[in-house]
């Protein structure tokens, strides 16, 4: 059995629509929590306007009866509200007469999918293309992401982010434990775990605005309680290494993973990456985690650490350089309302797809129908475990 799911909408469309597959029958879920979740990605410092204008709530249309799964495919919806501003435009049926405002998109910006996108599907309008291509759609990841999430809180693993550089600050990334982590205040404004460095942060983002410009950074992903042997040396797409890196890397602008301090290693002599193992109380155990909680494509039990490095938003009100796809002259580049930076939700975005990636991975791992029998199958592994 697979955790998989599929999204469908538009930026400005009626609403977002997903189906999860692979939740198993009985499994108590949470819709406040989801809520939860979707209002941390519409949070942090240095967000646009589009977050004044929704409040994303889930509703559940199919999979959920009495609060608890039924082990069928699960249907949810996000409304869009601000489609009553788009109704025309973002109309599904044909219009007999041109909108007052079509709101054409013919002049593409430069690291964002328009020309490409319009030149593969052969748009003429770009919003074509940049309607699916924004990231409103991760919303409807997040709320696939806390389904997730909720399934393997059943089995004790738990899932953070934090923001660990912002454009250059600070020279070296934040490096926090998972107890720090967990210590960062409800109200902090980029999820941050140094309150210095998050305000030396909010003035490159005042910044940044003050010059129409935008600003990327890293966010690091932490999951704790994770069993070993989830993935496979196997197969290259047994990997969960690669599994995990495949999720992040499609996360809107985000051009590259890392995996524990994979970054670093590639640097210095071996002896000094590779975590030594011990065998103490009963059990295997490592005194560092360079590694990131995966060897040969296997979790080995720590903790898993990950870090995407998010490229800086293509939307800048200080419009670059781009050309006309009709007329083929010089233009600006168009502008679409947008975040200053969006490295906080991209997070919260992370821990999502990390958890569909775990939740996945669990699923082929211990399989059954119901909650009641993926846990008997869970709890005879700890014991095959704790005996090796």
């Amino acid at each position: 059995m697979n955790f998989r799911f599929t999204t469908s909408g538009e930026s400005h469309g009626k609403a977002l629509v997903s189906i999860v597959e692979g939740l198993p029958a009985g499994m108590s879920v949470d819709v406040a929590q989801i809520d939860h979740e979707l209002w941390r990605r519409q949070q942090g410092y240095g967000r646009g306007g589009r977050m004044k204008i929704e409040t994303d709530k889930v509703e559940f249309l199919s999979g959920i009866r009495h609060g608890r799964t039924l082990g069928s495919p699960v249907a949810l919806m996000i409304e869009n509200r601000d489609f009553i501003h788009w109704t025309e435009v973002m109309s599904s049926t044909e219009l007999e007469s041109e909108p007052k405002n079509p709101r054409l998109v013919k002049r593409p910006r430069p690291g964002h999918a328009d020309l490409a996108g319009g030149q593969k599907f052969g748009a003429r309008d770009l919003r074509d293309i940049l309607e699916r291509a924004s990231a409103r759609e991760t919303a409807s990841r997040v709320a696939c992401g806390a389904l997730a999430k909720q399934l393997v809180a059943q089995f004790g693993i738990e899932i953070r982010s934090h923001v660990i550089k912002l454009g250059s600050v600070p020279a070296e990334p934040v490096s926090a434990s998972w107890e720090e982590i967990s210590a960062i205040a409800p109200d902090s404004l980029l999820n941050c775990a140094s309150r210095e460095t998050e305000s030396k942060m909010i003035a490159a983002i005042d910044g940044a605005k003050a010059n129409g410009d935008t600003l990327g950074g890293i966010f690091e992903v932490v999951a704790r309680n994770v069993p070993v042997g989830l993935g496979s040396h196997t197969s290259w797409a047994e990997k969960l290494d690669g599994r995990i890196a495949q999720a992040f890397m499609s996360i809107q602008a985000v051009k590259a993973v890392e995996i524990g301090d994979g970054v670093r290693n590639s640097a210095i002599p071996g002896s000094e990456v590779h975590d030594e193992i011990f065998f103490e109380n009963g059990q295997f155990t490592r005194a560092t985690n360079r590694a990131g909680g995966l060897e040969g494509g296997i979790t080995n039990g720590e903790e898993l650490r990950v870090r995407g490095y998010l490229k800086p938003i293509a939307t800048l009100r200080k419009a670059l350089r781009s050309v006309d796809i009709d007329t083929k002259e010089e233009d600006a580049a168009a502008f679409e309302r947008s975040d200053i930076t969006a490295v906080p939700a991209a997070g919260v975005i992370g821990e999502a797809m990390l958890a569909i990636v775990i939740a996945n991975a669990m699923r082929e791992k211990f399989g059954g129908d119901s909650l009641d029998e993926m846990r008997a199958n869970f709890e005879s592994y700890l014991k095959t475990l704790s005996a090796y």
